[in-house]
């Protein structure tokens, strides 16, 4: 279904050596569920050297409709003069109604310096997105089929929803792991807008004459047992405890921000919304309190441990089993049985 009076949903497609960031994919997931009820399209654009036939696939089974590839020897690796430039362009030939992009490095880079061209609003490091209507008291109208941005804001102690009344593109930035990624589509098929470059040379001032990449050995997102510390671990060799219990039950480790600000683990391990979002079958939380900022990114996990020596710790309201006490003579308990019954 198409609306004309307004434009499409278009993702911004983040891409490496052919290897999408799986941000982009959950973008598309949830950009293909806001087009459906507004009655739009969902559109890719992805930049880089060579876009190559199985990138264009991947992202067709992943829901969108069409994408634009812009290919140029300036654009192998992101630098932002000409990647905005590109884009900037687009959005002004096609008009889209919503633009989203991933809070990464690069986005957080892209989308501000194209917002600011364009003269167009941003919310960054949106948790849900909608679609609603909105009373302009200023203006007297009724804004409809806007789309809602919902983001933490004054330290996470309340919920803000933003909305865009400038023009369109309505931009936001999500961080990974906030939206679901939905199963591909095995064999959908869709468009494929090439898109003409034309590049200056003082687009081009900035080039990339090395780079050294080194590939995470942590994936906190894709764990199915997370074992969480917070400050009431206590110190840094605390961790050891943690390390045992992930290390027995076969997952990962994890922690506060509040333990990463004390230096007792690397900021990798962070979950929360200066973190990582993460959505496990088990997360146990030892000495972790529980604030908005760290539940923004582990609250739907399947099922909740918390252990606390504080009975009154918010971590207890979203947990589904809770254990006040002492969390280094717990674990041990813990590990003990669960070795004992394997």
């Amino acid at each position: 279904m198409s609306n004309s009076t307004i434009g499409n949903v278009w993702v911004y497609i983040e891409q490496d050596g052919g290897k999408i960031a799986d941000v982009s994919l959950e973008l598309l997931s949830k950009g293909r569920e806001l087009a459906k009820e507004l009655g739009v399209g969902t559109e890719g654009v992805v930049l880089g050297k060579k876009i190559g036939a199985d990138l264009v696939r991947t992202l067709h089974e992943h829901g969108a409709d069409n994408v634009f590839a812009a290919e140029h020897e300036g654009l192998e690796h992101f630098t932002a003069v000409p990647y905005a430039k590109v884009i900037v362009g687009l959005v002004r030939e096609h008009n889209p109604n919503i633009f989203l992009f991933g809070a990464t490095p690069v986005g957080r880079s892209l989308a501000p310096r194209i917002a600011s061209e364009l003269q167009a609003g941003l919310t960054a490091d949106c948790t849900s997105l909608r679609i609603d209507e909105f009373e302009d008291r200023a203006a007297k109208q009724v804004l409809k089929n806007k789309l809602m941005q919902i983001r933490p804001a004054f330290g996470g102690n309340i919920i803000a929803t933003i909305v865009n009344s400038w023009k369109d593109p309505q931009m936001v930035t999500v961080r990974e792991g906030v939206m679901p990624m939905g199963e591909p589509q095995a064999g959908r098929q869709g468009k494929v807008t090439k898109v003409a470059v034309e590049l200056a040379p003082e687009d081009l001032a900035v080039t990339v004459l090395e780079r050294f990449k080194q590939e995470s050995s942590l994936n906190l997102k894709g764990a199915q047992v997370i074992v969480a510390g917070g400050y009431g671990v206590g110190s840094k060799e605390g961790f050891a405890l943690i390390q045992e219990l992930a290390e027995t039950l076969g997952g990962a480790v994890a922690a506060s921000r509040a333990a990463v600000d004390a230096g007792w683990i690397d900021h990798d391990h962070q979950v929360g919304q200066t973190g990582v979002t993460v959505r496990p079958r088990l997360y146990i939380a030892c000495g972790i309190s529980g604030s908005v900022q760290h539940r923004a990114g582990m609250a739907e996990s399947a099922k909740i441990i918390c252990i606390n020596s504080d009975a009154n710790a918010p971590m207890f309201s979203i947990a589904d089993y809770g254990i006040v006490g002492d969390l280094h003579t717990v674990i041990p308990k813990m590990i003990k049985a669960y070795k004992a019954r394997v």
